[in-house]
C-alpha cells in the first residue's frame, strides 16, 4: 500500500522501517527540528533522520489544523498514515484524508494509559503487564477502537529504556500484520472498554527527585521508570546525585532504619540507604560533570555512612 508515516523519537524508527521493507513510504511527517544540547543547535527528529537517508519525502507543520498544514500529507495520496509518538494532535481533517484512515501504534494495553508517558506511567504504577495496541484513530485522545494488542511482562529490573525497546518491536511486528489484513479487508477494530480507563500524563522533570520518605519499592521503580530521562536523583550536601541503578531490599529490610534517606553502609557492591518503609540498595551514582561510578566505588571515594540524603 501508499503509506504515509508520522512519527517523531527513536521509538517511530522499528515500524517505519518494517513499514518500508511491506509497502511504499509516499512521505513523512515528523515534528520541526527542536533547540538540543548544551549549544541548543537546531536537531532533526530521529524520524526526520532516517527519512533523509532514505530519500523519502518529509513535511514538518507545527500543527496540522490548517489546510495548508495538511497539504503535503494530501498531495500524497497514501492509502493509510501510520502514526507513532508524532507528538501532534490529528484534526478530523486529517484523519479523513487516507482512504484507509490512520492507524496509530500505541505503548500500552489501552484503554489503561491513554496519553503521553504509558511506558513510565506503567512502570511508576507498578504494573506486571504493558505492551503495544495497534488502533484506528479518531479525534479523542488514543480513544478509538484496537485492531490488536501484544502483552509484555515488566520485569522486577526491567527500566523504561528496556521496555520502550521492547515494545517499539512487538508493535512493528504487530502493525505489519494489521496492515495485511485492512489490504485484504479482513480488519476488525473493537472497541475500547468503558471500564479501566487511566491517563499517561506527560513526565515532568520534578517528579524525578526521589522523596525519601516514600516505600523502598515506589523509589525503586522510579529509578527505572526515569531511565533513560530525566534520571532520578536526590542531593548529597546541596549537590545533585543521579540514581541510575537500585533495587529494593527484600522483607528483611522493612523494619524501621531511623531518618529516611540516612545511609545505612555497604553491603555487598551496594550502598544502603533508608526509606519510609524498606531500604533501597544503591547501585550506580552519578556526580554533575562525571561519570557514572558504582555505588561501592562511590562510598569509598567519599564516606557516606550515617549521612542523609534530601
Amino acid at each position: 500500500m501508499r503509506v504515509a508515516f508520522a512519527g517523531t523519537p527513536g521509538f517511530a524508527l522499528p515500524p517505519l522501517r518494517a513499514l518500508a521493507s511491506r509497502h511504499t513510504i509516499v512521505g513523512v511527517l515528523t515534528q520541526p527540528d527542536r533547540p538540543a544540547g548544551r549549544g541548543r543547535a537546531l536537531t532533526a527528529s530521529p524520524v526526520k533522520l532516517e527519512a533523509l537517508a532514505r530519500g523519502w519525502p518529509i513535511a514538518q507543520p507545527a500543527s496540522l489544523k490548517a489546510e495548508a498544514d495538511r497539504a503535503a500529507l494530501a498531495a500524497w495520496h497514501p492509502d493509510v498514515l501510520i502514526v507513532v509518538a508524532y507528538g501532534l494532535i490529528l484534526p478530523q481533517a486529517a484523519l479523513d484524508l487516507p482512504r484507509h484512515g490512520c492507524v496509530n501504534v500505541h505503548a500500552s494495553l489501552l484503554p489503561r494509559w491513554r496519553g503521553a508517558a504509558p511506558i513510565q506511567r506503567a512502570i511508576l504504577a507498578g504494573d506486571a503487564d504493558s505492551g503495544v495496541a495497534i488502533m484506528r484513530m479518531e479525534a479523542g485522545l488514543d480513544t478509538g477502537p484496537v485492531y490488536a494488542t501484544r502483552r509484555v511482562a515488566i520485569g522486577t529490573r526491567m527500566t523504561a529504556g528496556e521496555l520502550h525497546d521492547r515494545l517499539a518491536d512487538e508493535g512493528a511486528a504487530a502493525l505489519l500484520g494489521v496492515l495485511a489484513e485492512i489490504e485484504a479487508g479482513t480488519a476488525r477494530a473493537v472497541a475500547q472498554p468503558t471500564d479501566g480507563v487511566t491517563y499517561a500524563a506527560k513526565i515532568d522533570k520534578a517528579e524525578a527527585r526521589i522523596d525519601w520518605r516514600g516505600g523502598a519499592a515506589d523509589i525503586d521503580r522510579q529509578v527505572r521508570a526515569f531511565d533513560p530521562w530525566p534520571i532520578a536523583e536526590t542531593r548529597l550536601a546541596g549537590e545533585q546525585l543521579r540514581v541510575l541503578r537500585a533495587h529494593a531490599g527484600d522483607t528483611a529490610d522493612a523494619r524501621a532504619h531511623g531518618t529516611p534517606g540516612t545511609v545505612l553502609g555497604l553491603e555487598g557492591s551496594g550502598l544502603r540507604v533508608a526509606c519510609g518503609s524498606g531500604v533501597l540498595t544503591l547501585e550506580t551514582l552519578q556526580r554533575p560533570g562525571r561519570r557514572p561510578v558504582s555505588a561501592f566505588d562511590f562510598a569509598l571515594a567519599v564516606p557516606l555512612e550515617g549521612v542523609v540524603l534530601g
